[in-house]
């Protein structure tokens, strides 16, 4: 490299992975969602875009005829030759390789908005005459042709970040304007015109992601002549570590100053990936966590060296900044002496921790926050620790930053020199309530990733660090901080109440009719209905309870039992309430194992009282041929099982699949055999369980026929029974929630099979799910709630 006629060597590699690219990757996923939106908002307003754009055109189309076809004739010269001279500024780079990106871009765009149901379209283009008028209908169409406007904004997203600035402004702009001029000039913009646009973009995009920008290249030379001119003439550099995650870091020796300074350059693409960063934390954490975000790269590398100078005037800096300045193509320098003393992995003694806590003690009385204590960051000068990075670090910190500087030096000192060293240390530094305090944040989302990943298994070490600070202080407990907005919990039962809305939905219209036909129902009937179906939540307690061997509370189980109406009705096929079940038996005492497995072995059962009672009533109920009008056709009972059995037979074939199987899947099978040959040796807990799973089923067909008889009646239990058997076992396969809709159009279909009026079936139906179902729900979200609040679940 030459600067200023010397020549400057350069050692290492230069070169940015194009992985760590994030500026064109998010350029990339921008185009792709403006494309969607176009063609979604296409497909929403097909029959109004027209009538829109007319209505907008008569308002701002001011122009007469004459002076329409003078705006399109000039407007229509610049985009023919806005290419031509997109082209002319790319020949003059010299940049050969973006010439060819050029036409592949152009003529990919154009290709794409060929593509047509019918095949590919060629160009109508015509030029008849010479007149004005022909000279503008034919220049007019340009305008009009989405290939054109496609192939114009990919070679523009192409070429210009090799181009300058003003003039990629200047041809944005010129581009852009066929849409306001479209409308001034009393036309209809088409809305494949846009499309055409944004295709371009992302074409453009792609191609610039594959080929690259100017701003990869390191401007080294500019950086040379900045540090000469703050007194550090360079005489070698060598690349200590390429671009990636972080910035290029080079060693500049030279005469000046400073012998050996560390030259540290951010571009566009590390700074693009720390503003996502920072963005993701201010939205998914809490306000007092999150440091307040840089406007720009330049604004954060500023900050990082203030922070340095602010912490090296208090003797704590284990190098000092030298200069910050922007360079060419939006990259950022910044210049900082050679770091001072040994890092402390290679004296990680009592007395070394101990000065490590000492320092940030200081730190913390000056209300400095580090942000970023991993063991890389701590260096050794005789006796004192000093602290290096400062780009996370803070002046003017929360007591929340500061809790968090002290937990993870608690997780840096502990990797390096033992729990009951580091614990030790930072009491007789920091205090007691101040660790104890700070060590509620020793959990994966209050300590930062870069630092987990600094650790030997992070989380072992962080429950060692908590597990001594119970036992240094003396406390009974460390109660997890909530950092983010949103906990686990809360964020799925946000989830839930989304879903809830959702199946809701159908409900909610159909209440005025419902309500008008209220007014005749016999509420003696209807509150028996209600009391019957609270027996539901006894049942399947009392089945739980026995699955379990008595292991937990009963009562608390039956309240369970109202959360898991909650949960089992917002999410498909009821899981949400299986899987709350289990994790109420995992808080109870039972291990994940074996809470699985008791839920497993009360579905089995339930699933074999189902059938048992099923066959009995239908018996009973001696009208066996009438079930076939609610049970599907056969061929499509033989298509669901010949589904199955395929889906089986795949999972036998794939090795994957099958080591899965017989990982998960298998040995679970295996625990509920087991359960149930032992429920033959042990008949007072299969009564238990048998009568639990039979209360639960007989008392919705109970709550389903005093439902029917709340409006006049007109059937047996019996039937009601069967009915409610066979329709609740075709609804459970349902994809829907809670599987609304389809079980109230195979109950009122079942009930009016058997010959109920379907003038009193429809209302009995939305009764009995009013009381089964969207009662329990809403009882069921309190309910739930509560449960978490007392740590239950």
């Amino acid at each position: 490299m030459r600067v200023k006629g010397r020549e400057i060597p350069v050692a290492g590699n230069l070169l940015q992975p194009r992985s760590r690219r994030t500026t064109d990757i998010v350029r990339v996923v921008a185009s792709v969602v403006l494309v969607s939106l176009v063609i979604a908002a296409s497909e929403i307003t097909r029959n109004k875009w027209n009538d829109l754009e007319r209505s907008v055109s008569n308002i701002v189309g001011v122009l007469s005829p004459e002076q329409a076809n003078l705006v399109y004739l000039l407007y229509g010269l610049v985009i023919l030759a806005l290419p031509f001279a997109i082209l002319i500024g790319v020949l003059a780079s010299l940049q050969w390789k973006l010439v060819v990106a050029y036409f592949l871009a152009g003529n990919i765009a154009g290709l794409l908005l060929s593509i047509t149901p019918q095949g590919l379209t060629t160009s109508r283009l015509s030029f008849e005459g010479a007149t004005e008028l022909e000279l503008n209908s034919f220049l007019s169409q340009f305008l009009i042709d989405s290939r054109w406007i496609a192939g114009l904004a990919a070679v523009l997203t192409v070429a210009g970040p090799w181009l300058p600035k003003l003039w990629r402004r200047w041809w944005w702009a010129l581009l852009l304007a066929f849409v306001p001029i479209h409308l001034v000039v009393s036309t209809v913009v088409p809305a494949r015109t846009v499309l055409g646009l944004a295709v371009g973009w992302f074409v453009g995009a792609v191609t610039v992601l594959l080929v690259g920008t100017p701003a990869l290249e390191v401007p080294l030379a500019t950086a040379a002549k900045v540090l000469a001119r703050h007194g550090h003439t360079t005489s070698r550099f060598t690349v200590l570590r390429p671009a990636g995650t972080g910035p290029l870091v080079l060693s500049s020796t030279g005469s000046g100053l400073d012998e050996e300074a560390i030259v540290e350059l951010y571009g566009p693409y590390q700074g693009s990936s720390r503003a996502l960063s920072q963005v993701w934390r201010w939205l998914s954490f809490r306000e007092e966590e999150t440091a307040p975000l840089h406007a720009s790269l330049q604004r954060a590398v500023e900050h990082r060296a203030l922070m340095g100078i602010a912490i090296d005037d208090l003797g704590l800096a284990s190098s000092r900044p030298l200069v910050v300045a922007a360079l060419d193509r939006g990259w950022v320098l910044y210049s900082r002496t050679r770091m001072r003393g040994t890092p402390l992995e290679q004296s990680a003694s009592e007395e070394s921790v101990t000065s490590a806590w000492r320092s940030l003690r200081l730190l913390h009385e000056n209300r400095i926050a580090h942000g970023d204590l991993r063991a890389s960051q701590i260096r050794m000068d005789g006796d004192a620790a000093l602290f290096g990075g400062f780009g996370a670090a803070e002046f003017g910190a929360t007591e929340q930053q500061l809790y968090s500087d002290i937990a993870q030096l608690l997780i840096t000192t502990t990797a390096l020199a033992g729990h009951q060293v580091a614990v030790r240390s930072a009491i007789a530094e920091m205090g007691a309530q101040q660790v104890l305090a700070a060590s509620s944040r020793l959990t994966r989302t209050a300590i930062p990733v870069g630092l987990r990943r600094s650790v030997t298994d992070a989380s072992a070490t962080m429950a060692s660090a908590r597990d001594e600070v119970l036992r240094q202080t003396g406390a009974d407990q460390i109660k997890p901080e909530q950092v983010t907005r949103l906990t686990r919990n809360q964020a799925i039962q946000l989830v839930l109440l989304v879903a809830l809305v959702y199946v809701a939905y159908p409900f909610i219209s159909a209440v005025p009719t419902f309500y008008d036909q209220l007014r005749t129902v016999d509420w003696g009937w209807a509150m028996i209905g209600l009391a019957v179906s609270g027996l539901t939540y006894l049942g399947a307690a009392a089945a739980l309870w026995a699955c379990a061997n008595g292991l937990v509370s009963f009562r608390s189980l039956t309240v369970v039992q109202l959360a898991n109406t909650f949960a089992a009705t917002t999410t498909p096929a009821g899981v949400g309430g299986l899987a709350l079940s289990v994790r109420f038996l995992q808080k109870g005492g039972l291990g994940g194992v074996r809470a699985t497995a008791a839920v497993a072995l009360q579905q089995s059962v339930q699933v074999i009282t189902h059938v048992s009672l099923l066959v009995l009533f239908a018996v009973v109920a001696g009208t066996t041929a009438q079930i076939q009008q609610i049970v599907p056709d056969p061929t499509i009972i033989y298509l669901i099982v010949g589904a199955a059995l395929g889906i089986v037979g795949t999972s036998m074939l794939v090795p994957a699949l099958r080591r899965w199987l017989g990982r998960e899947i298998v040995p679970q099978l295996r625990d509920v055999a087991g359960e149930l040959s032992d429920l033959a040796r042990d008949p007072q807990r299969f009564g238990i369980i048998f009568l639990g799973s039979a209360m639960t089923t007989l008392g919705m067909a109970l709550a389903l026929w005093a439902s029917v008889e709340a409006f006049g009646g007109g059937t047996t239990f019996v039937t009601v029974t069967v009915v409610t058997m066979v329709g609740g076992t075709l609804a459970s396969a349902a994809p829907t929630p809670g599987g609304v809709g389809a079980v109230e159009a195979v109950l009122i279909g079942g009930l009016v099979a058997f010959g109920l009026p379907a003038a009193t079936a429809v209302p009995a139906v939305l009764l009995y799910r009013v009381l089964t179902t969207w009662l329990p729900v809403f009882l069921g979200w309190p309910t739930m709630h509560w449960l978490t609040a007392k740590g239950m679940i």
